[in-house]
């Protein structure tokens, strides 16, 4: 797409080359370098942008030191995994949600969240309860959104007389999604590829991640 009379136009970020693409995160035409360069970075790119869209299938992500992994003494095996898939599938999907739904959310706001949510439920480990809030307030909004999401879960499965979700199990979960999060890290100070990961393998249909359903425990 080109805005008319962009032949005579130069790029809207290095306002030096001819602009080659739209670009919907600058509403303006940019140069494919700047683009590039720019992408995440300092511009603020939709999810569902062609070009990002496309970057993400070559995107080079940082590599994770597995001794700088925290919480390595949480132990999530691929039969927890698979015994608690429907908790998985919850979880996921309101983490979705609640990034979405913050405006202006990045990857390293829902790293955040995911660390102080991790942090509260290990002190119900020892027998006490204490809300570890991010001073992130981007991040504290999504770890808000998913503790209120696994509160109203817990209520519903109570009425109901369904097993309830144990704290440990939650965590567990936690520590995966956080494990996940490092390791789609693109290294951009804007980037949503562990976002743009969560759109790509959990529900965000309000009514099906919704779905009580889903927990069978």
């Amino acid at each position: 797409m080109r805005l008319p009379g962009s032949s005579d136009m130069k790029c809207k970020i290095c306002n030096t080359r001819k602009p080659r693409r739209y670009c919907p995160g600058m509403v303006a035409d940019i140069c494919s370098i700047c683009c590039g360069a720019e992408r995440e970075v300092t511009v603020n790119c939709p999810l569902d942008c062609p070009y990002l869209v496309e970057a993400r299938q070559h995107e080079r992500l940082v590599a994770v030191d597995s001794e700088q992994i925290p919480n390595q003494d949480v132990r999530v095996t691929e039969e927890f995994l698979r015994e608690h898939e429907p908790l998985l599938i919850f979880l996921g999907a309101k983490l979705l949600e609640s990034s979405l739904g913050a405006a202006g959310a990045i990857d390293a706001d829902v790293r955040d969240a995911l660390d102080s949510m991790i942090r509260t439920y290990r002190t119900l480990q020892s027998g006490l309860y204490y809300e570890t809030l991010s001073p992130n307030l981007v991040a504290a909004a999504i770890q808000q959104n998913l503790q209120q999401a696994v509160d109203t879960l817990r209520k519903e499965l109570s009425e109901k007389g369904a097993t309830t979700i144990r704290d440990v199990e939650i965590l567990a979960v936690l520590v995966f999604l956080q494990r996940i999060a490092l390791s789609r890290d693109n290294g951009r100070p804007k980037g949503r590829a562990f976002i743009d990961y969560l759109r790509a393998h959990f529900p965000h249909d309000r009514e099906t991640a919704a779905a009580p359903s889903l927990i069978q425990v």
